[in-house]
């Protein structure tokens, strides 16, 4: 099913991931690719396998407003516009106020705050022009708060109220804005959890269905909001979790 055939994708934070598995599933799809990231060689090993013709490679910290507008410019001049931002770049934190550095704290907010305005403020002249479509990889935490990841919790509120706010003051442009939030998902940034047996055993137990998400579980998801199939959806911030805010949090007996 190639439902993004000639369209053109931005994917930020792609070298690994969720974003790595979504930039897999729209060149699958058929879109044209521009992949972005802070780490080029990572970005170049993805790229490799992916067709070199409708595939951009561009490195740049998309907390820098000068290197986001230029990773935008960068995909217009290759491929004639832009159809499509998913906005997945992001860092995470642990510590609770009296643990949370104040460079930490900005670090968060730079990367996965600004990151996603600086991106979407870039790209929304062009998606207004193909009446195109924003997805930001927010998170359940962003949803309801954790014990000790202040920081994060911080950052991906923001981050779930940035959509609501973009798809009330843009969806007469015709560009829908949604956020997926997953919970524990196997990447690299929750990898301690799983080298943590109790940990992981707690995170099993909160989830219904039993397991953790895996990246091309999200970006499945990332791709049906971004496509035509959800084309009246905007302004939701979609639970990708096996259920676990299903729980009004008592604990099972």
């Amino acid at each position: 099913m190639m439902r993004f055939d000639g369209k053109t994708v931005i994917v930020t934070g792609a070298g690994s991931g969720i974003g790595e598995a979504t930039a897999r599933r729209f060149s699958e799809e058929g879109a044209n690719l521009v992949l972005i990231g802070r780490t080029k060689e990572k970005l170049d090993r993805l790229a490799q396998a992916l067709p070199q013709a409708r595939t951009l490679v561009h490195s740049a910290d998309v907390s820098k407003a000068m290197e986001a507008a230029a990773a935008v410019e960068a995909a217009v001049d290759r491929f004639g516009g832009l159809d499509i931002l998913i906005n997945n770049a992001g860092v995470a934190t642990r510590g609770d106020i009296t643990e949370t550095q104040d460079g930490d704290f900005q670090n968060i907010m730079d990367v996965n705050v600004a990151g996603c305005f600086h991106m979407a403020k870039a790209a929304m002249p062009h998606l207004k022009r193909s009446k195109g479509a924003i997805v930001m990889t927010s998170s359940v935490s962003g949803l309801g708060g954790d014990w000790s990841m202040l920081a994060y919790n911080a950052s991906k509120g923001a981050v779930t109220n940035m959509v609501r706010a973009l798809a009330m003051d843009h969806g007469r442009d015709g560009v829908r804005v949604n956020a997926v939030c997953p919970s524990y998902t196997e990447t690299d940034m929750a990898g301690g959890i799983k080298e943590d047996q109790a940990k992981y055993d707690a995170f099993m137990k909160r989830i219904p269905m039993g397991r953790p998400a895996q990246p091309t579980d999200i970006a499945s998801v990332i791709a049906f909001l971004a496509s035509d199939d959800a084309g009246f959806v905007t302004g939701v911030n979609l639970p990708v979790d096996g259920g676990l805010s299903a729980s009004n949090g008592q604990p099972q007996l």
